[in-house]
């Protein structure tokens, strides 16, 4: 099994699409369903032998949360924040402009 490249609060952007957005949870290889996989167009569709990430995503029109493997994702250095209304939900923004996840509390 591979290593996650990408790490959770990190900004990236996907290889193809106009979109960006934080990662918040890292599958090791992919768990969705074959359906969804199935709906991707073969000659863009990614092996599932790899990490596949949720990202809180953005594009110029709207917020929404995406499912992308690795091999699509390239580190964002752009330094723009990200706009999505779920961030402040899960991670706190530090002083250089990263994403560091809440800490969470169980009882």
């Amino acid at each position: 099994m591979k290593t996650a490249k990408f790490a959770i609060g990190q900004v990236v952007r996907h290889r193809l699409f106009p979109f960006r957005g934080v990662i918040f949870d890292v599958d090791p290889q992919f768990n969705n369903t074959e359906e969804w996989y199935e709906a991707i167009p073969k000659d863009v569709r990614p092996r599932k032998d790899q990490p596949f990430y949720h990202l809180l995503a953005e594009n110029s029109e709207s917020e929404y949360i995406a499912y992308v493997s690795e091999q699509n994702l390239l580190e964002d250095d752009s330094g723009e924040p990200v706009r999505h209304p779920q961030l402040r939900e899960l991670f706190d923004v530090r002083a250089d402009g990263q994403y560091a996840p809440k800490v969470r509390t169980r009882h």
